[in-house]
This record gives C-alpha cells, structure tokens and sequence, in this order.
C-alpha cells in the first residue's frame, strides 16, 4: 500500500491566494502520521479530522508511516482548508483513488463524518487558482456561489466527501455550480430626502463624492453631521465588475461575505468606532486579516467623533490616503492589503459638542476648543480635501414643508461627473496624478491670480495646492465644462477655508 501522490490546493496570504501543493508519501514502517511545510496547529489537526473522516465513511485509513508536506515549505500554512486535500491524498496514495488531475484543485475543512464546511477567503484563493492555469475547483457547497465568481474554472459543490470521491471514482458525477449571476437589486440605504436644510452641507458631499474626495464635516451636536455621512452610499457612483470582485475579495479574506449573496454589489461603507486599535483599522494580527482601511476599499471609511480616536489610529491613515495601499511588515510575514477609499470625518468643535450652538450652551475656553482641534495633526488635515461647516438648524428648516432633494437626483448628477472623469483619465478627480493636473487643471489668468492669493493668504502646502485644483476640476465637471473657470476655482478654495486650519 505504499506509495505517494500530489493533490493541488491553495492559502491565503492577506487578500491574496497562493497555490499550495500538498504532496501525500505513504511508506512502510511505524505508524505515524506527520504534516510538515510550516503548518499552523490548526493544520496539524488535520490528522485527526482525516482520520475519523476516512473511518466514518467506511475506507480503510493506512496503517503506515504517513508524511504530508505542503509546498512550499518556507510560506506558513494557516486554517482547517487542508482537510480535504490532505484526504483526498491519502485516498489517492492508497490506491482507494486513481490519479488525481493536475489541473484539479481541492478545498475544505471536513468534520468528523466527513461533511464539508465552507472556506474563508474563497473568492481569492479562485481567483488565483484561475491564474494558476487549474480548470477544476472541488469545494464545500456552502463556498461554491462566491467560488463561481471566478469566471473561467468549473465549481464541483458538495456537502460530503463521498461525494467528490464518487465524482472522480466516475460513479456519480457531480453537476458543476453555473456561472455567479448578478441579480438587481436595490440597495437598502437612507436617502438624502430626510435631511432637512444644510443645502451648502449637501452641495459640499455632492461635491466629495462626485470626485473621491476626502471630507470633514464640523459642527455642533444634532447640527446631522453623521444623519447626512450616513446617507453618502446612495448617492455612491455604482461599482464595476473589477471593482465589485477587488472588494469582494477583500472582505472574502475577512470572513464577512454572505453565502448567499457574496458578491459585494455595493461600495462598502465602513464606521469603525472611535476605540478601534491601530491593526484593527490597518489591519495585521497574528494570522495577518485586512483592517477597516482595506475593507473600505472602493468605498468610504467614515470616522465619526473624529478627534476621539487614538493619535496612532489617525497616523495610521497617512499612507494609505496617498498610495491608495498599506504595507504590513511584521518579523514572519509582509502583507500589502489595498486600500482606496474616500475619507469622510465629522466631529464636534469642542469637547462638549455646543461650540458656536445658539443656545450658548459651550463653557469651553478658546483655548480648549483649540486644543480639541488640534487632537488631529497638520499631515492629516492636509489630506483633506474638503471642509465644511454644518451650521445648527433652526426651527424652520425642521418644520418646513420644502421638500428636500432625493438621493436619486443628487445620484444622477455624481454618476454623471464621475463617467466624465473616468473618459478623461481613467480614475476620480482625487486619484488623479501630476500628469493629469497639468493636462486636465490648467487655469487662465484670472484663476492663476485667485489661486495664486489664496496660497499666500492661507498658507497653503504643495499638497493643499494640488487638492484645490483637483476639487476645482470636480465642480467643473459636475458643471459639465470643459475647463476650469473662476467660480469654480473660488467654491473650491472655500472647501479649504476652515477655522480647522488655523488653529
């Protein structure tokens, strides 16, 4: 009964598959059952749920000396989706099995009687299997539907061992998952309709949006700072295929998919809590997992309670906000998750929240205030590109008749902007780099002069020079110009004239 066997599996590394070939040597002598190839405990395990699994369903499990190693040996190995495979080795080792394909993959963690249970971080482990040149995915059925994104491999489903080995044994084969069908649907978000009044708020997010731009918004307490960030995903621009599977992918890595709708149709809207740690919102851990950054990719990560949150969580972000990634370095591992997301922030101009209320409720000195602003550093508030001021509301903007606008117009007008910018240089206006502002933001004489005083007159950084043209462009292109002209220039160096900026 001697005899070995290769069976092709995958591992995640960060939000990356990899292949992994787990190579099965069946030999005589004593009894032992050893997996090498820097496998985690929950790998080694593994000899235990593959003995009582092959048991259970009535095979013979080889009384010799067994040695499993997954390759290559020098990356760790993490999670029970080695079950299979190795199961499937040892089957095809022992001549219970013939030849297993080359080009066939296998997955899964099994329980003690052989039931299959789904994978975490599917989609990319498909996704690199596909480049892998494999044509054939054996999976646990509850895994299949993400799986079958990955266009281009045949998903074999099934909920228990038997039923792959009846499959490759030709006894009963099992009919491949068809290809992921993206349904319609609509998504379940709250609509701008509900907020009444802030018509300069509303046209300043309109704005953020319609370019990528990072925003913060301040104000006093129930001013509707977080009422109207909470509203930004439905008038969120909609996701490409590329762009749909890139966020999928991420959140597959994370375990946060839904089995049966795991296709991430709508750009995600992360709100972390102000305690959240710094790998919590870069990610990283012992078995490194992407961080609320990366889950916000395609998206918006929205910090509300801004200065509330550590300072080492609020330098985190620095990076990322320029590379649009976020590179991990650790003693065992390096992991670069992405990380291209629009930041939008709202807080309270003071610690008690009634700063500038008309109630006169603040007993904050001018110097507290300032010292709450100053909790956020100047490198951060600098890679914001708009400020806006939310303003308390008096008592008609509530008790008005007004109808407010509807996300689906506001909508409409983003989506067209946005298509313009992706014609003009293949990304929003705020990814846009320094090639692009010299052909795309080039500005007459009048803008050059007003550009040129409001440099000097706020002080402005090379980066805050360049974010101002990008929102120029923006407003532009909501517009529908073709350049940038004065107006759109001035409303632009408004987004920048924040009392946040002098403190």
């Amino acid at each position: 009964m001697a005899g070995s066997h290769v069976i092709k599996s995958a591992g995640l590394s960060g939000v990356s598959g990899f292949g992994v070939a787990v190579e099965v040597s069946i030999t005589n002598g004593l009894p032992g059952f050893v997996i090498v190839g820097l496998p985690d405990n929950s790998v080694r395990e593994s000899r235990e749920r593959v003995r009582a699994a092959i048991k259970n369903i009535g095979l013979e499990f080889p009384m010799r000396r067994i040695l499993v190693n997954l390759a290559p040996a020098d990356t760790k190995k993490e999670g029970p989706i080695y079950d299979l495979p190795i199961a499937i080795g040892l089957l095809a080792a022992s001549e219970q099995l013939g030849p297993i394909s080359e080009k066939a993959m296998f997955l899964g963690e099994l329980s003690l009687d052989g039931d299959l249970r789904p994978v975490t971080g599917m989609l990319p482990m498909a996704l690199s299997a596909r480049a892998d040149g494999i044509d054939s995915l054996f999976i646990p059925k509850d895994s299949a539907l993400e799986a079958s994104i990955a266009e281009g491999i045949r998903v074999y489903p099934a909920e228990h061992i038997c039923e792959i080995i009846a499959h490759l044994r030709g006894e009963r084969p099992i009919e491949p998952a068809p290809p992921y069908s993206l349904a319609a649907r609509e998504a379940d978000c709250l609509d701008f309709s509900d907020v009444r009044g802030q018509p300069s708020v509303k046209r300043a997010i309109e704005v953020a949006v319609s370019g990528a731009h990072n925003i913060l918004l301040t104000g006093a307490a129930g001013g509707g700072k977080s009422m109207m960030a909470r509203r930004i995903p439905s008038v969120l621009p909609p996701m490409g295929m590329e762009e749909m599977i890139e966020a999928t992918a991420i959140h597959s890595a994370a375990g946060l998919t839904n089995k049966s709708a795991p296709l991430l149709a709508q750009r995600p809207f992360r709100s972390p809590h102000h305690t959240v740690s710094a790998s919590g919102m870069a990610g990283g851990g012992r078995n490194p997992k992407p961080g609320e950054m990366s889950l916000a990719h395609n998206g918006v990560l929205f910090l509300d309670e801004f200065p509330e949150f550590r300072r080492d969580v609020l330098e985190s972000l620095r990076q990322p906000l320029e590379d649009g990634s976020i590179t991990i370095t650790r003693a065992a591992w390096t992991c670069t998750f992405p990380s291209r997301f629009m930041l939008v922030c709202a807080m309270n101009p003071c610690k008690c929240g009634w700063y500038g209320h008309p109630s006169g409720k603040c007993g904050c000195s001018e110097e507290a205030v300032k010292s709450y602003a100053r909790r956020i550093s100047g490198p951060i508030l600098d890679r914001i590109d708009i400020f806006a001021d939310v303003p308390s509301l008096v008592y008609g903007d509530l008790a008005g008749s007004a109808k407010s606008e509807s996300s689906a117009e506001i909508r409409a007008r983003v989506t067209a902007a946005r298509a313009r910018q992706l014609a003009r240089q293949g990304a929003p206006n705020a990814q846009m780099s320094g090639n692009g502002l010299a052909a795309h933001c080039a500005l007459d004489g009048a803008g050059a002069e007003l550009l040129r005083a409001a440099y000097d007159r706020f002080a402005l950084s090379a980066r805050a020079y360049s974010r101002i043209l990008k929102v120029a462009r923006t407003i532009a292109d909501l517009a529908g110009r073709p350049r940038i002209e004065a107006a759109h220039l001035a409303e632009a160096i408004r987004y920048r004239s924040s009392g946040m900026l002098e403190t």
